[in-house]
């Protein structure tokens, strides 16, 4: 009977052992990245063996900057996703392994070059010493002769000299090591007591009905990344089109290495917020004012720090008053939301602290919480090696999709119904350092129209436009260009694509083949009294040279002065055929100019005001 029992109970724990959730640690590396213009979406990919029944697969290494709410998992296979947890690892934290090793292999050379040269100079010091003793020559009773004497002088004077130039240079190169040696320990120093950043760690809880190799595949999205765009203009000759490149400029500090990835660039901003602007109603009435609208791009941010000692707090709740939308702040204390309309304050609360609600009247706030003087009747305590399990089981971060083969972009341009993303043919390593990558993504040869620009009265150098229609299909961002002209670098310019025009105009700067001047006429200034009004007369020539081999359209602007009372009277004598927008006194020629042709034009007028008041007329 006893030995029936003993059987049955070791039946018992192996199957409760036998049911015991099993941990597999999964190191991957990323192999996609859709960077947009701040932040990038993260794909990893791995096929990994499955054990039958449930499971955690616990994927490490993870950036610290990972979003929670934008995991994601797939995966194929017969298998169900339970749930998804995020969690940070401050033990296996990110540290500098890379470049401390080699600080450490520069210090191991600078060390063996001291022992070599130390040892070098005590041999110095032994050969000097042997010398002294031995300095004397013959004997007690012999004697010794001039010319031997004159030679052992010279003997010891020579390998003493050589000695202490030896002992010299040698003590030379030793001081220098020391200076490296110093300079290289204080680097080490300076990296080994920085602050450590803790690797995220995805914890996904799934079951299987057989052991088998499933594929995942993780997303997320992740901050210390972005892009933007730049351009380079060419402009060989007038007569022929602009050249266009476009470039992206790439950069991360995730604390993930990018190594041979699949790089996507898009055009969209996850940090803008996505929830559509809503008017509110406008009352009208003697002591009203118009309504206000502070948050227009529906997206707050800030930090969380204690009010004492101003440290970050992590984990802090963060929800917006009355309603059910929230988040936590990160290890940093910071933290970020999108606002729905009409919602303006946000409530925050965290473990011994007292609960403060804020007025959200600017896109990024600082909140200080008040330490709480109650004393907690109950404070768990999670130690860092917390059970996988019980993490588990009380959050879901995540999305959970499974079961979906991802999907593959193979086109280089792809057009979205709010964005567009350009896929890089090429697999590119970008290194977590926050340097600068550039990257081309296309170049264009664009048809335009060139005209040249300019406005004599504030400069009298003539600026080459160039006028690109159509220019919606290229798919251009607003963004900073050079410009190269006749095969020289004449500036930058500004590239702005966020106005609603057919035309894009680029100025690619100043022509100093064109020549304008612009002079006073001073036959026709003039000043005189009619009746109780005084009449003054303004009078200007504009002459404009093209010293090009090739026409050229031109556009110059000047201006007359604009009545602002009825008894100031301005009357136009001459503006040469000019446009005149008489609500802005603007004057407007748009001509064409031969090669090495010449135009004069003529500006005149007149203005009237009573006599007994001062009017500056320029």
């Amino acid at each position: 009977m006893k030995s029936i029992f003993s059987l049955l109970l070791i039946f018992l724990c192996f199957e409760v052992f036998s049911q015991e959730k099993k941990e597999i640690i999964v190191k991957t590396e990323v192999s996609e990245a859709t960077v947009f213009i701040n932040g990038a979406q993260i794909v990893r990919n791995k096929t990994i063996n499955i054990v039958n029944g449930k499971s955690f697969i616990k994927f490490v290494g993870l950036s610290p900057y990972i979003d929670p709410k934008s995991i994601q998992i797939k995966a194929n296979g017969d298998v169900i996703v339970l749930s998804v947890n995020h969690q940070f690892n401050y033990i296996d934290s990110v540290s500098h392994t890379k470049e401390i090793e080699e600080l450490n292999n520069k210090a191991k050379v600078l060390d063996n070059k001291l022992i070599l040269e130390t040892a070098n100079n005590e041999i110095l010091k032994e050969e000097l010493i042997f010398l002294k003793d031995n300095r004397n020559i013959g004997g007690k009773n012999q004697e010794v002769s001039l010319i031997n004497l004159k030679e052992t002088e010279n003997y010891y004077k020579e390998k003493i000299s050589s000695i202490k130039m030896k002992e010299i240079e040698i003590n030379n190169t030793i001081e220098k090591i020391l200076i490296d040696k110093t300079a290289l320990d204080k680097q080490r120093l300076q990296i080994t007591t920085s602050k450590q950043t803790p690797t995220s760690e995805i914890v996904v809880e799934i079951d299987a009905k057989s052991q088998n190799k499933c594929e995942f595949e993780l997303l997320y999205f992740v901050n210390n990344a972005g892009w933007y765009p730049t351009y380079d203009i060419r402009v060989n000759s007038i007569d022929k089109p602009v050249d266009l490149t476009y470039k992206a400029n790439i950069q991360q500090n995730t604390k993930e290495e990018w190594k041979n990835i699949k790089l996507i660039l898009s055009s969209s901003n996850p940090n803008m917020g996505s929830v559509a602007p809503k008017l509110q109603t406008y009352y009208l009435n003697y002591y009203s004012v118009p309504p206000k609208y502070t948050n227009i791009s529906n997206q707050v941010s800030g930090r969380i720090l204690d009010a004492k000692t101003y440290e970050a707090l992590p984990y802090a709740s963060i929800i917006i008053n009355g309603t059910t939308i929230g988040t936590v702040s990160d290890m940093d204390g910071n933290f970020s939301l999108s606002i729905p309309n009409n919602n303006s304050e946000l409530k925050i609360s965290s473990v011994g602290y007292l609960t403060q609600t804020v007025l959200i009247n600017n896109p990024n706030i600082t909140v200080y919480l008040e330490p709480s003087t109650a004393k907690l009747s109950e404070v768990v305590v999670l130690s860092k090696k917390k059970s996988l399990f019980e993490s588990s089981k009380n959050k879901n971060d995540g999305v959970v999709e499974s079961n979906k083969p991802s999907a593959t972009i193979p086109v280089v341009l792809n057009e979205r119904q709010t964005s567009f993303e350009f896929e890089i043919k090429t697999p590119y390593t970008i290194n977590s350092d926050n340097k600068n990558i550039t990257v081309s993504i296309e170049n264009y040869a664009l048809d335009v129209n060139y005209e040249y620009f300019c406005v004599p009265k504030i400069d009298n150098d003539a600026f080459l436009v160039a006028n690109i229609i159509n220019w919606e299909q290229y798919n251009l961002l607003e963004g900073e260009a050079n410009v190269f002209f006749e095969n020289t670098f004449v500036g930058k310019t500004i590239l702005d694509t966020r106005y609603i025009s057919d035309t894009l105009s680029i100025s690619l700067g100043r022509d100093k083949n064109v020549i304008v001047k612009r002079e006073k006429l001073k036959e026709y200034t003039t000043k005189q009294f009619l009746g109780n009004k005084k009449e003054e007369t303004r009078a200007w020539k504009i002459s404009v040279k093209n010293n090009k081999n090739l026409p050229i359209n031109m556009i110059l602007f000047d201006q007359v002065p604009v009545s602002t009372i009825e008894e100031i009277e301005v009357n136009i004598d001459n503006i040469s055929g000019a446009v005149l927008n008489k609500d802005k006194g603007e004057v407007k020629w748009k001509f064409n100019l031969e090669q090495s042709g010449k135009k004069d034009f003529e500006l005149k007028y007149k203005v009237k005001y009573p006599k007994d008041r001062t009017l500056t007329i320029e």
